[in-house]
Formats: C-alpha cells, structure tokens, sequence
C-alpha cells in the first residue's frame, strides 16, 4: 500500500445550498473542491423540499470534473465518504428510484402527527410522561413537536400520502441515499438515524433498533434500513458509477455521519468537552461528552457521534448565514433580480459595511428566526424582525443588526450548553462559511463573551471531517490523531470595552422573545 501523502478521499457535502466535492488528504489538506447549488422548494403548508434526482446528477457532476482535474494519480484516490444536511427523509422503491421529492430538515408538516404519537397522560411539556420515560431513557431524546425530524416527515407520508408510503421499501437520510447511489446499499449510520427516534443508543458502540419504540412510532419496521456505524465500510463502488465518474473500481465507500458530527470531527473537536461552532445556512455548538443526557426544556440531548464510542452534544439553531442569504436576495437586490449573479461579492461587500457601524447596530436588533426556532427553544410559529428601527436606521446597520442577532441567539443556546455539560463552553473552534468573516467571529466572541478560534479554511471542516470518519475507517489514523491535523487560523477574544452594550441588547433581545411569542403563535400556528 502507498504511504500516507498518497492517500486520498474523495468527499462530498450534500448542504441544503449545494452539492460540494473535495478531494482530501489524509493530512486533512483540501486539495480542490468543486461545487453546485441547489434551490429550496418552499411549499405553503410548511413544506421544505429538494430534488434528489438533482442531489446525485449534481454529486456526479462534480466529482466528474474534480477527477478530470488529475490533480492526483486516479488509483490513489482510495475511499469516498459523504456528510450533508441531516434529518431528512427519502422515499425510494426496491430498486432504489426516488418516488417524491425529499423532505428536508426545514420541512415542518408532520408535527401533528408527532404530537399524537408522544400524547399521554399525565403529560410533562407536552409529553406523555410514559412515553417520554421510556424515549429518553433508550434514545437520549424524544420526537420533537415542531415536526423537523426525520419521523415527523415519514408520518406525514404515512397520513397524507398513504400510496406513497405503501410503495416505499426503504426510507433513507439525505447522505444515507447518496451512499446508496454509490453502492446499492439500503444502510444508515447511528448517528444519521437518531432522529428517527427508534433505536436503542444506551450501548453507544453499538446502536440496535428497539422493538418497542417502533411500536410506538407507527413506522413499519420494514421501511427502516440496516444500521452501521460511520467508519464502516459499505461496500466498494458499483461498477457503472465508478466508470461514469472516472474512479477505480477498486474504490471503497464509507457509511460517514450527517453534516453535524462530521462538523466537530472536521473542527478537530474529537476530545470531550471540546466546544465546535458552526456558522452555515444554520448554526450550531456541539462538543462531546461521556454521558447521555437530555433537556428537553432547551431540545438538546447528547446523542451518537461520528466516533462509536462517544456521544455528541446535539443542538441547532435554524436561521444563520441564511439570514443574510435573505436580505441579499430579498431586501438589497436590484430591481427584484436575484441572487448570486446579482450579487456575487455581497457578503464580502456586507462585512465592510458592517464594519464602519459601532457594536450594537445603533441599539438596532434582529431576530433570527425566518424560519422558526429549534433550540434553545422548540417553536416552529417564531419570525425574525428588526426591533427599534428609526429614520436614521442604514442599510449598514441593518447588516451588523443581522450578523448580531445570529450571535444573540447563539449566546442563549451557549448558556444552556454551559448548564447541560456543568461547565463553561469555551476555546470554541468556529468553522463553516460564517467562519471566514473576521468580523462575525469578533462579534461572536464580544456578543458571546468567550474565545473563538477560527479553524483554517473553515468552508470546507464538514468535507474534512467526512475524509477523517473515511481515514479512520480505512485504518489509516485514529481519531486521536485529529486535532494536530486541523489548524487555526486566528483567534478572537472578547472585548472588554463592547460588554455593556452587548449585555443590554442581549437581554433586550430575550425580552422580544418572551413578550412577543404568544402573538407569533397566534399569527403563524394553523
């Protein structure tokens, strides 16, 4: 076998935004990356949708023209993994055709039908206090009632869509069915079929569905694909697939981990407690602990990470960089055109704005919910707004208002992660495209009052950490071995002289929330 510098894995990121392929060392080193964009299809009953027809022509596509670069000799290229967007659902047939669109993690129609799968009496928060025993005891967690879990969007179909349902064979995850492409494998990984709430993930290392928690979902059981962890190997590369490509056929095909866990992996936050923040589309802080453990007041619970033998505090918040994907697209575009021709250099054009505004937008607050809130609270009927605006607000503001009010939110969450782990979360390593603003991580570590590290090349931690999961699976490192392999770019500390202000706006902004949720139910819950 070649020595290490010729070893590489070709990597995938199926994101809500696109699909991205990088070809990776197993030093961690991002050699090329290729990438497609993707649209969302926003349905008016809540509904979230994306094409998977879409998702694997665009998966080939860029690995096609990433191979054709011959950046490395194609026999080197040793192993494929993928990461994405979790918490989505896939209807296939028994020869793996895809029978509607994917449901995606956005999706919210089937909380009802969670809701009448956890009821109960007594109840606790909503739960029947048997049913959430029971859950929490053998999960770690419970159906969320905002309906975004991947068993709220296979009730939906069962209930809606009933012929859709009864023609599935299997019901797969976002990166679960992109595996399947690869190899023909109807499989999931533990951790990518957590939120599915039917396994049993007491005995971390080795994660079985539980017979009574399927019961008590409703899903048949039938539907539900073989478990592996994410450092299997699944099995090599189908013929045709690999020929089409430009790939060996000689190619092995990892079970790899959603977008999430390959995060902290990619973050090199391996050891427990180490904190990892993710600034994408949404946002999230993870880090990893001994225990399993849940809060449901706060919707995190410590569930199974990438590495099978330690559990990953779980949590997210819904609204991030796509804050600012909205106002450029929606309120600064010229003339209604869109989007990124429109405004190719907008971000970059956003942070120099935002940097001639002082700390606290001008006491101009933004909320970051354009598509309700996930954590630290559980409320799909919340909306964003900007709050105290006068005539002397700018455009300017607004856009420092937006990158504030993400870390705002990300402030709350990280209080509650300090009380879940007994300890404060800190030495936090920032990854994602949110990442590579200087000024986002500055206000993240005012707004937060903590250190944040910015992770070198932080757009492509998720393609890294999916190379690492593949790494450790082919048996060419360890996970210990993860942290000297990802290096940090810059450090940000919080600034004394921006305290006061940001401690007012933050508790002002706790305040809209509190004052302001019963009238966002009574305007958005049907």
């Amino acid at each position: 076998m070649s020595d290490q510098t010729e070893k590489y894995v070709l990597a995938f990121d199926l994101s809500t935004s696109g699909a991205k392929a990088a070809l990776v060392s197993v030093t961690g080193k991002v050699l090329a990356t290729e990438f497609e964009p993707d649209t969302l299809n926003l349905l008016p009953d809540g509904g979230v949708e994306q094409d998977p027809a879409l998702w694997w022509q665009r998966i080939k596509d860029t690995s096609g023209r990433l191979i054709a670069r011959r950046l490395v000799p194609v026999n080197d290229i040793m192993a494929i993994s993928c990461t994405g967007q979790w918490s989505g659902t896939v209807a296939l047939d028994r020869n793996g055709n895809h029978l509607a669109n994917a449901m995606i993690w956005l999706d919210c129609r089937g909380a009802p039908y969670v809701k009448k799968i956890t009821d109960g009496w007594p109840k606790i928060q909503g739960y029947g206090l048997a049913k959430l025993i029971k859950w929490a005891r053998l999960t770690g967690g419970i159906p969320t009632h905002g309906g975004k879990d991947a068993i709220a969007n296979i009730l939906y179909i069962k209930n809606v869509k009933p012929e859709l349902y009864q023609n599935t064979y299997k019901f797969l995850e976002p990166k679960d069915f992109i595996n399947y492409k690869f190899t023909g494998k109807f499989a999931a990984s533990y951790d990518s079929i957590t939120l599915h709430w039917v396994t049993d993930n007491r005995r971390i290392a080795n994660v079985v569905y539980d017979r009574d928690l399927i019961r008590m979902s409703t899903i048949d059981p039938a539907k539900l694909p073989e478990l592996k962890r994410s450092v299997d190997i699944l099995g090599l590369i189908r013929p045709e697939v690999a020929d089409e490509i430009g790939l060996s056929r000689q190619v092995c095909v990892v079970a790899g981990s959603p977008d999430v866990q390959s995060a902290a992996i990619g973050a090199g936050a391996v050891k427990d407690y180490k904190a990892n923040m993710y600034i994408g589309t949404s946002s999230w802080l993870t880090c990893h602990v001994p225990f399993k453990k849940l809060d449901l007041r706060h919707n995190i619970a410590s569930l199974p990470s990438a590495i099978p033998d330690k559990y990953l505090v779980t949590n997210e918040q819904e609204s991030a960089g796509a804050c600012l994907n909205y106002l450029r697209d929606n309120i600064f575009c010229r003339d209604g055109q869109s989007r990124h021709n429109e405004h190719p250099d907008a971000m970059a054009e956003f942070n120099q704005l935002a940097q001639g505004v002082p700390p606290g937008s001008h006491k101009l607050i933004f909320t970051p919910w354009l598509h309700g809130e996930r954590t630290p609270v559980e409320d799909s009927s919340l909306r964003a707004c900007f709050f105290n605006q006068s005539l002397q607000t700018t455009k300017a503001d607004m856009i420092r208002a937006v990158f504030e009010g993400v870390a705002y939110n990300s402030r709350w969450l990280l209080e509650c992660m300090d009380g879940f782990i007994k300890r404060p979360m800190d030495n936090i390593n920032a990854i994602g495209g949110g990442a590579s603003s200087a000024l986002w991580c500055q206000i993240f570590a005012d707004v937060m009052n903590r250190t944040i590290h910015q992770v070198k090349d932080p757009i492509w931690a998720n393609l890294r950490g999916a190379a690492f999961i593949a790494a450790v699976g082919m048996e060419w490192m360890s996970f210990d071995e993860v942290p000297k392999r990802v290096h940090i770019a810059a450090t940000y500390t919080p600034k004394s002289a921006n305290r006061d202000i940001y401690d007012k706006l933050y508790k002002a902004f706790r305040k809209i929330h509190t004052r302001n949720k019963s009238i966002y139910a009574d305007l958005n819950q049907e």
